[in-house]
């Protein structure tokens, strides 16, 4: 996630909004930010329900209750328009994720 951080023009030069969200609880979430630097984007909390986002996304490990390493770019009518799931050591390619929003213009 820091390295999006990088990126932050690229995305707000796409009119696009980058959020973090994981099954942590909030105060995990914000000691792990904290512990790399912090971000300057939002981070959420998908605790509780435990995973219902990441439930209704298809992304939810059930066995382990955390969610894959997943990006969704989502147009501002709320349709999904790129799906890019990683294992949890691979970081996503952000060159795929700023040519999906290219799309959507």
């Amino acid at each position: 996630m820091p390295s999006y951080e990088e990126d932050l023009s690229e995305f707000e030069r796409r009119d696009a909004q980058v959020l973090g969200i994981s099954t942590d609880q909030v105060h995990s979430s914000e000691a792990w930010a904290k512990s790399l630097g912090s971000f300057s984007y939002p981070m959420l909390s998908d605790h509780w329900p435990h995973g219902a986002v990441s439930m209704k996304y298809g992304v939810l490990r059930g066995d382990s209750g955390l969610c894959e390493r997943a990006i969704f770019v989502v147009d501002k009518k709320g349709k999904i328009a790129y799906i890019d799931i990683h294992d949890i050591s691979e970081q996503p390619p952000t060159d795929k994720i700023m040519a999906a929003l290219d799309k959507l213009k």
